[in-house]
């Protein structure tokens, strides 16, 4: 099973990701700010609170994404 080990989110809305694979991979949310659950994000104070619990990023008010969709969907660091 995939899992976030450690995030870091910039001011550009993107979450800087090492997962338990050892893989380091980055996940852009800005197409996911759309949605009513990830509005509070687009505050970006709000957004560099993400951090790692039970295997994947959340934030403050039981935000969170699936560590599934944040493998499968980011891009590996160059």
């Amino acid at each position: 099973m995939i899992e976030v080990c450690e995030v870091e989110a910039s001011s550009d809305y993107k979450l800087f990701l090492h997962f338990n694979n050892g893989e380091e991979r980055t996940f852009d949310m800005t197409p996911y700010l759309q949605y009513t659950v990830f509005r509070r994000l687009e505050n970006k104070a709000f957004f560099s609170l993400a951090h790692v619990d039970y295997g994947t990023v959340v934030w403050p008010g039981e935000i969170d994404i699936a560590p599934e969709t944040l493998y499968e969907k980011s891009v590996p660091h160059r």
